[in-house]
């Protein structure tokens, strides 16, 4: 039996302000992507409830003092969503909002992938190649502890990523040095750049996998704001198990002609497209100030 989220309730005014949060970063992800000419949308726009989450409700951190001590860590392995995350990132206030329309040009600091040696200070390392965030973000759990930091860390991950050997190694990792202050993010669409995951390479049961290899496991859906930010939530003190959170996304949610389409995991998005996605999520409804109405995450 999977464990359950922590009790956790937004107030409804919170509640929708992360929702304006996930909905503009959606907006984001298509303007930026439309004006590169070319990259990843479809796990962007369905990670955009878990980006909103991290930055403006759960994690410690602080755009004016990026590298501030105990500062909660989190670690995009699944490199190639990182639309979303440079939306999060600009919109807590680490970069003018401007700079997105430089996605993957060439000497902008947002590359097609997050690099560390661009931004270091805003993404804690480079990502890319699929398999290797978990392993960076047991070290980074790992170390917080050898330091007696309360630092947490959350890491994302794909499902198609979930195929590989290194994860794995990982995972027990994890479980072997018992890694509470870890949670990690599967955002499970069922979908991967070469089809169906269950078709390229089945991964289920994952969550009794995950089970298996002494993990705490929540599923969820993923784009239910307030179920994000409670499962994102401390595990209980005496459960010294790392947490592993089965987000139930949608790729290319919000995006009817992208929704469920492995197309859609990266390509081509036409400036007429863009028009057309920009107007099914509707308009843009104030979210700029949302940094600013709560300061127990962003200081």
């Amino acid at each position: 039996m999977n464990s359950t989220a922590t009790s956790f309730v937004l107030s409804p005014e919170r509640r929708d302000q992360l929702h304006q949060a996930a909905h503009q970063i959606r907006r984001d992800i298509i303007t930026a992507i439309a004006v590169a000419g070319d990259g990843h949308p479809g796990g962007a726009l369905g990670a955009a409830e878990l980006f909103a989450a991290l930055y403006f409700e759960v994690m410690h951190h602080n755009p004016r003092e990026p590298q501030m001590p105990g500062r909660d860590r989190f670690v995009l392995s699944n490199g190639h969503i990182c639309a979303g995350l440079y939306s999060a990132l600009a919109r807590a206030g680490y970069f003018p909002v401007a700079e997105l329309l430089t996605h993957r040009k060439i000497g902008s600091r947002l590359q097609g992938h997050p690099a560390r040696t661009h931004l270091p200070d805003m993404v804690e390392t480079s990502s890319g190649p699929l398999g290797q965030g978990l392993s960076v973000a047991n070290g980074l759990a790992l170390a917080a502890r050898l330091d007696g930091v309360q630092s947490r860390v959350f890491a994302l991950l794909g499902d198609g990523e979930m195929q590989e050997g290194q994860v794995w190694e990982a995972v027990m990792t994890a479980a072997h040095y018992k890694l509470q202050n870890l949670t990690m993010f599967v955002s499970y669409n069922r979908l991967q750049i070469d089809g169906a995951v269950e078709d390229v390479m089945g991964i289920d049961p994952l969550a009794a996998k995950l089970e298996s290899f002494q993990w705490r496991v929540v599923e969820i859906d993923g784009h239910d704001i307030e179920a994000v930010v409670a499962a994102a939530q401390p595990a209980p003190t005496e459960d010294h198990r790392p947490t592993a959170v089965i987000l139930r996304t949608v790729m290319g949610k919000g995006v009817s002609f992208m929704e469920d389409k492995a197309a859609w995991h990266g390509g081509k998005l036409s400036m007429e497209q863009a028009q057309q996605a920009l107007s099914g999520l509707g308009p843009a409804i104030g979210f700029d100030d949302i940094r600013h109405m709560d300061g127990t995450n962003v200081i």
